[in-house]
């Protein structure tokens, strides 16, 4: 049965190791959720929701909100509110602990289906919305004017300026459709992945 972590030193290993291990592992863990913070918010993301994220993928086992305001130093609020983001990426999910009364949140594991779930997520949030953007941006101009000359050379203008947004549309379309397999992609992903590190 899964065990919580300890709230009194939630960066450490098990009590079965040795201190100088205990150290260099707290150590390390520290380093994986800074690194992983400062990633995130490089990309746009909150910092202390990579950091809550980061903390329960590298400690590989349930944990509460206790735990995290503690190794993170952060508030309550703030741990219940990133803990409910996490949740509705996909990312985190909640378990509950036999004779334990508190909710602990674990981190999704797989890393392949991590990935995938994050490239929906940002997709979802990002991807999409500016394809629709860029088609309504494009439907301004749909219909160039015709007639006098002056509506002819804006005419023109129009048409060049329709040439690339047509373009945009296009590369950002097949990210997006690339995006899109990847995302349904399962265990074909990684396996395609593997042959290419390979090939190389």
């Amino acid at each position: 049965m899964l065990t919580p972590s300890s709230s009194s030193s939630s960066f450490t290993s098990s009590s079965s190791t040795s201190p100088a291990l205990d150290q260099r592992l707290k150590a390390a863990r520290e380093r994986f959720v800074a690194l992983w913070g400062q990633m995130a918010a490089n990309w746009g993301i909150p910092r202390s929701m990579a950091e809550v994220h980061a903390l329960l993928f590298i400690a590989g086992e349930p944990m509460n909100a206790d735990d995290l305001m503690e190794a993170l130093r952060i508030s309550r609020g703030s741990a219940s509110m990133t803990l409910k983001a996490l949740q509705e990426w996909g990312i985190v999910s909640r378990v509950y602990l036999r004779g334990d009364r508190k909710e602990y949140f674990q981190a999704e594991q797989d890393i392949w289906k991590l990935f995938r779930t994050i490239l929906r997520e940002r997709k979802k949030r990002e991807i999409d919305p500016l394809i629709e953007a860029l088609r309504e941006c494009r439907e301004m101009t749909a219909k160039p004017p015709a007639g006098t000359a002056r509506k002819i050379r804006a005419a023109a203008a129009i048409s060049q300026h329709n040439r690339r947004l047509d373009a945009m549309l296009e590369f950002i379309s097949m990210i997006d459709g690339l995006s899109e397999r990847v995302i349904n992609s399962g265990k074909g992903l990684q396996l395609a992945a593997k042959i290419l590190a390979k090939a190389s």
